[in-house]
C-alpha cells in the first residue's frame, strides 16, 4: 500500500509521528556533528584583502543578497567590504528545549540563521521571537540560558558561562543556567550571560524586552558599572550572536606581576637585566627602550583603591591620588607650583618652574614677544620636551593646539603618568643615543622650559635631532629660568637668554630656515647635510646623526611651504604631492567620516562621554582621528613600522602620532588610554608575533572600563576573543567585523 494512501486513510497515524521523530533526530545529529567548533551558526561575508579571500574559521550558511560592497580605502592591507544594507532573515538562533537550536528558550522550530546586515528582520516561530539568548527570552540575542544540547556532553566547554569561566552550574552549554545577567554564571543581576534576567538587555534568561541582536560574550559583572554595562540603549538590529569554543585557544592561566613597582610596569623601559648590561649611561641609554624577549605575560596589578578617572575637563585640574600614588613628585616640586596634594586628590594649580603667573599668562607672553607665533591658527602641532606634568600642553588645548608632551620615565616620579591621567597627550621618550620616533619635518613648534637636555652634547646631536623633526619655518622656544644662574653648565646660556630678553622669563625663539640659502653660505660644511636617501623618515631604533637634515622638496624641487591654517589643513595636507596619494587620501577620509558617524558613534553602544584618551593603533592617514575632531578627546595616531608611512601626511593635517612596532610594548604607563582602536592590524601583526602578547599589551595600557574596538576578519576575531574572555572582558560582535570589548577590574 502506498505511503500516501496510508496517511490519507489514517489507518496508521502512529507511523506519521514516528517518521517525524526520526527526521528530527537525523537533522539534530547532522547539525551537531557538522560543526564541532560552535553551536551557533552565523554568516560571515568573504573579505577580500589584496586580492585574496579571508574566510572565517566558523561554520557559515548562505545569506540573503547583500547590496553594499564599499571597500575600505585604506592601503593597509585590506579591501574589506562594508556591512550590507538589506538582509531579511527568517528564523532565529534561539532554541532552548529545541534540539535544533543554538540557544536557550522554548523555541521548537528555529533552524534558520540570520546574517549580518543593516536590516535584520527576523521572523521566528513559536515561543522565541528571534533571540539566540537563553531561557524564555523572546527577543534576546545574547548567549546563555537553559540549553543542554549545544554539542558537548557533561564537559566544561562553555563559551559564556558554566564552571569553566566563572561561577554557575552549567556544563557544556553556551550560557549559564539560572545566571541572572552574568556572562560567567552565578546569580549576578548585572552583566552579560544567561539565566532569568528580566532587566538586562545583553543577558539571557526570561528577558522579554530586548531587540538588540548583539552578542555579549564574557564579562566581569562585579566590575562594570551601569553606564558601561547597559549596552541595550543602542537601537541597532544589525548585530549577530556568536559563541566561541575554548578549543579555539589554549587555556590561559594568568598571573599578576609581583614586585613592588609592578603597577607601573613598562616592559621595554623596565628591563632591568638589559639595563644592567649597558656599558654606559652617560647618554641616557638606561632611559631608552630595551625590550625583553620573550615579552612577559603577567598582568600588571591595579594600585590599591584605584578608581575610574575623573572626566575631562575637570581632570586637567585634579586627579585621584590613589590612581597615581607618587607623593615624591609633590615634595620634589613643592616650590615650583606644579602639583599639590589635597585630600584624596592631586591638584594642579597651573604653575611650574617657568609659569610663575600661570600657564595662560606664559602663553600670552610668548605670542606678544614673537607675534608670528599665532596659537591655534598657524601653530597647531607642538612638542613639549621635558614637559613636567604637561600643564603647558594642557592649556594649549584651549587655543586649539595639540601638544605631544615628552619626558623620560621616572626622571621626576612618573610625570608622564600624571599627564595622561589628566587627559593630556604624552609619551615616554628621551633624546639620548637614538632618534625620536617621529618623522622628519613634522612639528610646528618645539618647546623646552628648563628641560635639562644638553643640546650641545656629542657635537650637537640632540640639537640636530630637534632640527630634524621641526618643519621648515618652525619655531624652537627655549626658556631659560633664574634657576640656571646657579647651574654652572647653563650659566652662559642663561646670560645669552637674559641679553635677548630682560624679563624674568628669559625666552629665546629660534626659527628653522625655509630655504637652503643659509646652508650654502657657510664657511665650513660642518655639520654636513644628511644623505636623504639613507636617513629620511628612518627613525625607529636609529642612532642620532651628526648631520643637518635636508629640507623637504616638492616635485619641482621647491621647499614645501607651511601648511594651510587650521582647520583648513585638516582636509588639505600640503605634503601630498602625487595624484594617486591624493585619491587614496580622499577615499580614506570619506570612508572614515561615514563609518565613524554611522557605526562608531551611533552603533557600537560606546559611552563617548567617558572617552578622553584614544589610540588608533594603525592610523594610516588619520581619518579615524579626523572624524572625531569635534569630540572632547584626543587621538594618539600610531603608524606600525611595517605599514605604509603616512605619518608625515598626518602631521601635515594638524594631527600627531608616533611610529611603533606592535610586537613590542608601547612607551606608556599602564591604564593610560580610554579607548584603543584597531582596523585590520591584528591580522597583520599576528603574522610576525604571538597574538596573545599583543592582547596582554592591550590589557596593560587600557584603563578598567575602557573600550577596545577591533575591525578585522572573523578568523582574527575568533583568535583574540577567547583570550579576552579569559581576562574577564565583556565582548560584543557587530556585523561580523566589529568586536567591542570592555575591560573590567578583574585581576588574577
Amino acid at each position: 500500500m502506498a505511503i500516501e494512501n496510508i496517511f490519507k486513510e489514517r489507518k496508521y497515524p502512529f507511523i506519521l509521528a514516528l517518521s517525524v521523530l526520526l527526521i528530527t533526530v537525523a537533522v539534530f545529529v547532522l547539525t551537531t556533528t557538522s560543526n564541532p567548533i560552535s553551536s551557533v551558526f552565523f554568516y560571515q561575508q568573504q573579505s577580500t584583502r589584496n586580492g585574496t579571500v579571508s574566510r572565517t574559521a566558523t561554520a557559515t550558511t548562505p545569506s540573503p543578497t547583500q547590496n553594499n560592497n564599499t571597500p575600505s580605502p585604506d592601503n593597509s592591507n585590506n579591501n574589506t567590504p562594508s556591512p550590507s544594507d538589506n538582509n531579511n532573515n527568517k528564523g532565529s538562533d534561539g532554541g532552548g528545549e529545541n534540539n535544533d537550536s543554538s540557544g536557550g528558550g522554548n523555541n521548537d522550530n528555529n533552524n534558520n540563521t540570520p546574517s549580518p546586515s543593516d536590516n535584520n528582520n527576523s521572523n521566528s516561530n513559536d515561543d522565541n521571537g528571534g533571540g539566540s539568548g537563553g531561557g524564555d527570552n523572546n527577543e534576546n540575542s545574547s548567549i546563555g540560558g537553559n540549553n543542554d544540547n549545544n554539542g558537548s556532553n557533561d564537559k566544561n566547554d562553555s563559551s559564556s558561562g558554566g564552571d569553566n569561566n566563572g561561577s554557575g552550574d552549567n556544563s557544556g552549554s553556551s550560557g549559564g543556567e539560572d545566571n541572572n545577567g552574568s556572562s560567567d554564571g552565578g546569580d549576578n543581576n548585572i552583566s552579560g550571560g544567561g539565566g532569568d534576567n528580566n532587566d538586562n538587555s545583553s543577558g539571557g534568561g526570561d528577558n522579554n524586552a530586548n531587540n538588540n541582536n548583539t552578542s555579549v560574550v564574557g564579562s566581569d559583572p562585579n566590575n562594570v558599572d551601569n553606564d558601561t554595562n547597559n549596552w541595550s540603549d543602542s537601537n541597532n538590529n544589525n548585530d549577530t550572536s556568536v559563541a566561541w569554543s575554548d578549543s579555539e585557544t589554549d587555556p590561559m592561566k594568568w598571573e599578576l606581576c609581583r614586585w613592588p613597582t609592578a603597577a607601573d610596569y613598562i616592559p621595554c623601559l623596565d628591563n632591568k637585566d638589559a639595563i644592567k648590561k649597558l656599558k654606559s649611561r652617560k647618554h641616557m641609554e638606561h632611559r631608552e627602550r630595551h625590550c625583553p624577549n620573550p615579552p612577559p605575560r603577567c598582568l600588571v596589578p591595579l594600585p590599591d583603591n584605584y578608581k575610574v578617572p575623573i572626566p575631562w575637563p575637570k581632570s586637567r585640574d585634579m586627579i585621584w591620588y590613589d590612581n597615581v600614588p607618587h607623593p615624591k613628585l609633590v615634595e620634589y616640586k613643592k616650590e615650583q607650583n606644579w602639583v599639590r596634594k589635597s585630600g584624596e586628590y592631586f591638584v594642579f594649580p597651573g604653575g611650574g618652574t617657568q609659569f610663575k603667573q600661570g600657564v595662560a599668562s606664559y602663553l600670552d607672553f610668548i605670542q606678544r614677544t614673537f607675534p608670528p607665533i599665532i596659537w591655534g591658527r598657524d601653530v597647531r602641532v607642538v612638542l613639549d620636551v621635558g614637559c613636567g606634568v604637561a600643564s603647558f600642553g594642557g592649556y594649549l588645548l584651549d587655543k586649539n593646539v595639540v601638544t605631544m608632551s615628552l619626558a623620560p620615565k621616572d626622571e621626576h616620579e612618573a610625570q608622564i603618568q600624571f599627564a595622561l591621567e589628566r587627559g593630556i597627550p604624552a609619551v615616554l621618550s628621551v633624546i639620548g643615543t637614538q632618534k625620536l620616533p617621529f618623522p622628519d619635518d613634522s612639528y610646528d613648534l618645539i618647546h623646552c622650559a628648563r628641560c635639562r637636555v644638553h643640546w650641545d652634547a656629542d657635537g650637537g646631536k640632540p640639537l640636530l635631532e630637534l632640527n630634524r623633526i621641526l618643519r621648515p619655518g618652525g619655531f624652537f622656544i627655549w626658556s631659560a629660568t633664574p634657576v640656571y644662574k646657579k647651574d654652572e653648565r647653563h650659566r652662559n646660556t642663561w646670560e645669552l637668554a637674559r641679553a635677548v630678553d630682560s624679563s624674568k622669563i628669559g625666552l629665546v625663539v629660534y626659527q628653522k630656515p625655509m630655504s637652503y640659502s643659509c646652508y650654502k653660505i657657510r664657511e665650513a660644511n660642518d655639520p654636513p647635510l644628511c644623505d636623504t636617501k639613507l636617513t629620511y623618515n628612518s627613525s625607529w631604533y636609529e642612532p642620532l646623526m651628526r648631520c643637518v637634515s635636508e629640507l623637504p622638496l616638492d616635485r619641482g624641487d621647491t621647499v614645501i611651504g607651511w601648511p594651510k591654517s587650521w582647520p583648513e589643513r585638516l582636509q588639505v595636507p600640503s605634503a601630498i604631492q602625487e595624484r594617486r596619494v591624493a585619491i587614496a587620501f580622499e577615499d580614506h577620509n570619506n570612508y572614515w567620516s561615514e563609518i565613524v558617524s554611522s557605526i562608531y558613534l551611533e552603533g557600537l553602544s560606546i559611552n563617548w562621554s567617558k572617552v578622553r584618551n584614544v589610540m588608533d593603533m594603525n592610523a594610516s592617514y588619520g581619518g579615524f582621528a579626523a572624524a572625531l575632531i569635534d569630540k572632547p578627546l584626543w587621538v594618539m595616531n600610531v603608524i606600525p613600522i611595517d605599514a605604509k608611512d603616512a605619518l608625515p601626511i598626518l602631521f601635515d593635517r594638524g594631527l600627531f602620532g608616533i611610529y611603533h612596532d606592535w610586537c613590542e610594548s608601547f612607551s606608556t604607563y599602564p591604564r593610560t588610554y580610554d579607548l584603543l582602536h584597531s582596523s585590520y592590524l591584528l591580522t597583520t601583526v599576528s603574522q610576525r608575533c604571538d597574538i596573545k602578547d599583543v592582547v596582554v599589551e592591550i590589557d596593560r595600557i587600557l584603563r578598567p572600563e575602557g573600550y577596545l574596538v577591533v575591525q578585522d576578519t572573523m578568523e582574527t576575531i575568533n583568535k583574540i576573543s577567547p583570550i579576552l574572555r579569559s581576562l574577564h572582558w565583556s565582548l560584543k560582535l557587530y556585523q561580523n567585523q566589529f568586536l567591542v570589548g570592555i575591560k573590567g577590574f578583574w585581576r588574577p
